[in-house]
């Protein structure tokens, strides 16, 4: 055998692999301009609307043994100002002394205005089909009134900056029969699942990109998902105990989450996969 056709042999396996890699990088990049098109040509349509509006029902709606509205809650700007508030959320409030996110406070003003019970408050946090959240849509409402504006996330608190360091150390453990962390999957540029991209949160823009698109209505599910369905979602994928629904420790990962994200523009909920 002459030794340009021996070279040739040779190469062929290194070739083919070369060929394949490429083939590879552009069918990854194809798949995701494709699904960048099918999102923006939904967006001017997002089915979120349909949330939003069953949630500003619910807001005005006397419910409950009290049977009163959450027209008087208050989510940090005073009660019944729901502009802008979800965007400074999770957040310390004085009338419990505790750091509470969105569907934290939420039940707490379910509890305290409407009467109902802290069971009764939780049920049903994520719907499905043919059984609707009430929460889900209360949350949508909630957080389109802080559409466009700024992310601003304090920790001045002594009980905001633990939580935050809380959420941090959440982040970064790694345990369960996988050896996973959040960070496993979102703390490496460039990864992802299947077709889904795992943006980097420990870079400050794909962390805003990232937090600022939640709560999202779910294409893939036909639901509107909130931030603690999304987290919940992750510990039953880190092979993890799914933290019991509106607990501390989702309250202190979303805590370093929207710290990490903070100065982004609001824009949820969003439309995603």
């Amino acid at each position: 055998m002459s030794r340009p056709v021996l070279n040739i042999l040779l190469m062929a396996p290194l070739l083919a692999a070369a060929l394949s890699a490429q083939a590879q990088s552009a069918a990854s990049t194809s798949s995701t301009d494709e699904i960048a098109k099918y999102r923006q040509m939904l967006a001017d349509g997002n089915p979120a609307e349909l949330w939003e509006m069953r949630g500003q029902e619910l807001w005005k709606k006397k419910a409950g043994p009290s049977q009163q509205s959450l027209e008087q809650c208050d989510l940090g700007k005073g009660p019944g100002i729901t502009k802008g508030a979800y965007a400074e959320l999770p957040r310390h409030f004085k009338d419990t002394d505790k750091v509470m996110d969105l569907e934290q406070r939420l039940m707490h003003c379910r509890i305290t205005l409407q009467g109902l019970t802290r069971e009764q408050a939780s049920k049903t946090p994520f719907g499905s089909a043919g059984n609707p959240s009430d929460i889900e849509a209360l949350v949508a409402f909630l957080t389109a009134e802080s559409r466009g504006m700024t992310l601003a996330i304090s920790t001045r608190h002594p009980a905001e900056k633990q939580a935050y360091e809380i959420g941090k150390k959440i982040f970064y453990y790694r345990a369960g029969s996988h050896d996973f962390a959040c960070a496993t999957c979102h703390s490496v540029d460039g990864q992802r699942i299947r077709l889904q991209d795992l943006p980097n949160l420990t870079n400050k823009a794909n962390a805003q990109a990232a937090y600022a698109s939640w709560p999202a209505y779910r294409v893939s599910q036909g639901e509107v998902r909130s931030m603690q369905h999304r987290l919940n979602d992750c510990f039953r994928q880190q092979r993890f105990p799914v933290p019991d629904y509106a607990s501390d420790t989702i309250t202190a990962l979303t805590m370093f989450l929207a710290k990490s994200a903070d100065g982004a523009v609001m824009n949820a909920p969003a439309l995603k996969r």
